[in-house]
């Protein structure tokens, strides 16, 4: 599959069509949904690695192709928390469609909820405060066991608990706690 193919013939085989407007008057640094790429998705899924006894939480996870495809790929449970209801419902839809088992997406702000996982997923989640009350939230399940941390397009050079390490993929960092 040509590069430049890979997100829309994801979308396709996913079965995802028109994507649902952003709902107005977002939290102040909420951003807007943007679909991640194949690229870094498949970055996190080998080098992170992710394996089947991993939980792959992604903060801001839209429709659920961060989550979906790294499920197929490597069997991980994968619990997807998204401010915006219309795209937890698309969501949700999707994977009974698919007949998914292990995926879990909540309708709710990052910062006000207590997530848990092994490896975590941050693309464009949100910005300013807000992303660092969401990485409040992942230092404390850090504070209780080693995670992974994937960032995209941005980095968390500022986060002390966190070491950067190299990957594959221009746009992902990875982080071990």
């Amino acid at each position: 599959m040509p590069f430049i193919e890979r997100d829309a013939w994801l979308d396709e085989v996913l079965g995802f069509g028109e994507l649902p407007a952003d709902v107005p008057d977002l939290p102040r640094g909420a951003v807007p949904y943007l679909p991640c790429g194949v690229a870094e998705i498949l970055a996190m899924v080998h080098e992170a690695p992710l394996v089947a006894t991993d939980v792959l939480v992604d903060v801001g996870s839209g429709l659920g192709r961060v989550l979906i495809l790294a499920h197929l790929i490597s069997g991980a449970q994968g619990r997807g928390v998204e401010i915006q209801a219309p795209l937890v419902a698309a969501a949700r839809a999707r994977c009974d469609e698919l007949g998914l088992e292990g995926i879990t997406f909540v309708c709710a702000d990052a910062t006000e909820r207590a997530i848990d996982g092994s490896r975590f997923f941050l693309y464009a989640p949100c910005n300013g405060p807000m992303l660092v009350r969401v990485l409040d939230r992942i230092h404390e399940v850090a504070t209780r066991r080693p995670i992974v941390v994937g960032a995209v397009d941005f980095e968390l050079h500022e986060v002390e608990w966190l070491t950067p390490r190299e990957s594959s993929c221009r746009s992902l960092t990875l982080y071990d706690s």
